[in-house]
């Protein structure tokens, strides 16, 4: 029973990452269960029907799990530095360069959520959002309380931090060629300085 289970986890695996691929590459309105499926080396769109209830299900996991990938690859950094301004140069640095290092993924996601997620997905992205938004206010209040940072509104900054790493997707769809280390570099230096004592 237990082979069958690690089984079944390895296919839904192998159908997320087909999707991922699929969306990333042809979009969502084109990423159908049979492009999903010759992606994947399945014989029939079945296989992806046993492994999700629709396409809403499926597209919900391709959401989850670029979120999460994405999410472990910045605490693997942001836990290597220590400090609350270290921590906040960590967040951005690594959250740009997961976007240039996956661009497929990003398209992906950006491209299912722009389409509802799947329904359940929309919400789970605001969660998702939210709660980044509640991490990044949490690390400016902590700098805050220990002076590494001046006086502002923590939750304003928050946002501001957050939707300026939000805006390199627009860039990106705009100008293909945009340089995401520089606008890394640039946004950690604008930040530094919003952040900076008097």
């Amino acid at each position: 029973m237990q082979a069958k289970t690690f089984t079944e986890n390895a296919r839904r695996a192998q159908i997320v990452r087909a999707a991922i691929e699929t969306i990333g590459e042809l979009g969502y309105a084109k990423a159908s269960f049979g492009q999903i499926a010759k992606r994947a080396g399945l014989s029939s769109t079945g296989m992806i029907s046993y492994h999700f209830d629709g396409k809403a299900d499926l597209i919900a996991e391709v959401v989850r799990d670029v979120l999460a990938t994405s999410l472990a690859y910045m605490r693997e950094r942001i836990d290597a530095v220590h400090g609350p301004a270290a921590e906040l140069r960590a967040y951005i640095e690594s959250n740009l360069a997961f976007v240039a290092e996956h661009p497929v993924e990003l398209t992906a996601l950006l491209d299912c959520l722009r389409h509802g997620g799947g329904g359940a997905t929309t919400a789970g992205n605001d969660d998702w959002y939210h709660g980044a938004v509640d991490v990044l206010e949490s690390c400016l209040r902590e700098g805050q309380r220990t002076g590494e940072f001046g006086r502002f509104d923590p939750r304003v900054m928050a946002i501001t931090v957050r939707q300026a790493i939000d805006g390199i997707h627009t860039e990106l769809i705009r100008r293909p060629d945009t340089d995401v280390d520089a606008y890394a570099a640039e946004l950690v230096a604008i930040v530094d300085r919003a952040t900076a004592h008097d």
